[in-house]
Order: C-alpha cells, then structure tokens, then sequence
C-alpha cells in the first residue's frame, strides 16, 4: 500500500439551506491503495461527505482533491478517476448486464473494451447473465451489476455505499472478497458500512464520524490494540452475591448467576496481573473451575466510542 494520498480533504463543512450541519471541518487523507472502511449511525454524515467527494453534492467550505485536483476546478477529470456504487439500486430494468455496463462506460467518454467488460463480469460473476435483464436478477445480482457499472471506466479510485445493504450472509462474504481483489488489483477502496464485521474483516484504516465530526481514523490493528481491552474470565466453582471487599482495588465484575468473575486488562497489564489476581483469589480461598479470555470487538469500540462522542 502506498502512503501516498490519492484523496485529501481538508476543513470540509456541509451546511444545507435548512441550516443543518451535515458535515463539520473534516480533515481526511486516503491513501493510495487502501481499503478505508467509514464507520457512524445512521445520519452521521458518511453519505454526505462521499457524495460531495464523488461531485454529487457541493461543499459549503473546504477543499477536496483527488488525485492532487480540485474536485470542482476539474470535475470531469476527476469524477473519472472515480466508481462509485450508491445504496440504492438504479438499473435500467429492460436492459441486459452487458448492455447497461458497455453503456456506463461509454458515458464516461472511453471507448469500448470489449475485454475490459468481459474481465470484470467474470471478476463478479456475472458472465453467465451477461445477457439477462436486470429486472430477472435476484437483489444479490443486481448489486453485482452496481459495481460492474462503477468499474466499467477504469477508475483507480471505488467508493462503496452500504456495500453489502439487505444480502444474505453468504453473498456478504463473496462481496468481500471481490473487494480484496479489487484492492490486490491496486483499486483504492472507500467503504461505508453499517456492519462492524466488515469494517473488522476487510478495512486497512477506520474512521469513525457522528453528528457531522470526524471522531476518529486510525488504523485498524492498531485500534483493536489500544482500544480493544481483553477480558479475563474466571468461572468460580461456587456462585457469589457480591465480590468481595479484599477484591475492591481490581474492578472486577460478576455475570447476572454470580458464576463468573470478569476482569479486564490492556496489553500494558498482560499476565504478571492476571497471575497477581489468581494468588490474590487462592489466598482469600475462592476457587474457580476454568480461565479463558476474550478480545473486545470492534463493534464494542464503535460503540463507546459514539457513546462517548454523545
């Protein structure tokens, strides 16, 4: 991956005629190469800052550019270096997958590449309905052709709106991994998505925006480090109503039945803690029956993160 920002945004604000703040000084690089995943409840502010990114919708302050050009001094040239597959399904009914793919190509002023066409419905599995109507697709289909369209001109840059909206799990996980080769082939890939796993399974960096701010971008690995505490869990071999007073300075907690003492811990605390609880729990003559620990989720950091943002 490329440090190299393909997309820069700086002080970007979105304010709308009804006076409501969309979007509030974003400042965002996205390298080239990457899979950036936007994370934010619904109302955030993902759609907004993607479309005006993509030329949909005018910003009220800021700059933007791709590729080092303004997105509206040179629209044209750069809404080309631009796919963008919206969430909602807008395909001429009546026409075929090819046809409609070959056409959105050509609206974008390229010549046709027969080749070009034919590799990408394969990559997605269309090759086989290249001749059907969309309106005989299932919704699943229907998405593919979405994204078949949005590469159809050869853009270096592909923005993924609520990607995997209203599929099966099964056709969710083909998705990403259509993503990956997108990315492998050298597609720079922005993403929003309401899907903790996705953003888990397939994003390099996250961002997280509520209320219009950009709350948060990060790494992923380095993310789930800082902030995904583990959780140590010590099922006791006798139930108890309270924890213990001796027990007070660990923060510990117990489940709902009692059976279970939870305790969390950083990277920075790791076992020597762990081992001091355990000596603590033998001297006060607490048994237990069985030790195991667990990652906190993304989803859990999202979580917190926007409730605390709130």
């Amino acid at each position: 991956m490329n440090a190299t920002p393909v997309i820069s945004v700086s002080g970007l604000t979105k304010t709308y005629q009804s006076g409501h703040h969309a979007l509030d000084h974003i400042d965002l690089e996205i390298r080239q190469g990457e899979i950036f995943a936007l994370l934010g409840p619904n109302g955030a502010g993902k759609t907004t800052l993607i479309s005006i990114i993509c030329g949909i919708v005018t910003r009220s302050a800021g700059s933007v550019t791709v590729g080092g050009y303004d997105i509206e001094r040179d629209y044209r040239l750069t809404r080309a270096m631009i796919g963008l597959v919206p969430q909602e399904l807008t395909t001429d009914a009546f026409e075929s997958v090819w046809d409609t793919v070959s056409l959105s190509r050509g609206m974008y002023g390229h010549p046709p590449n027969r080749k070009h066409i034919e590799k990408i419905l394969k990559q997605l599995s269309l090759w086989d309905k290249r001749k059907s109507q969309i309106m005989t697709l299932s919704g699943g289909m229907k998405r593919r052709v979405m994204i078949a369209k949005a590469l159809s001109h050869e853009p270096r840059i592909l923005f993924l709106d609520e990607p995997t909206a209203g599929v099966d799990v099964n056709l969710r996980r083909d998705m990403w991994q259509i993503v990956k080769n997108l990315r492998d082939d050298g597609v720079t890939i922005i993403l929003t998505t309401h899907y903790i796993e996705e953003a888990e399974e397939m994003a390099d960096r996250i961002g997280v925006i509520r209320s219009g701010k950009l709350i948060l971008v990060e790494d992923k690995t380095s993310l789930m480090s800082q902030l995904g505490r583990k959780q140590l869990i010590i099922q006791l071999a006798q139930p108890m109503t309270a924890v213990p007073a001796a027990l007070a300075s660990w923060a510990l907690t117990l489940n709902e039945s009692g059976s279970e003492l939870h305790y969390g811990f950083g990277d920075t605390a790791g076992t020597d803690s762990i081992g001091v609880l355990l000596r603590q729990l033998d001297s006060l003559g607490i048994a237990y029956t069985d030790l195991t620990t667990r990652q906190r989720s993304l989803e859990e950091i999202f979580v917190n993160l926007v409730e605390a943002e709130a």
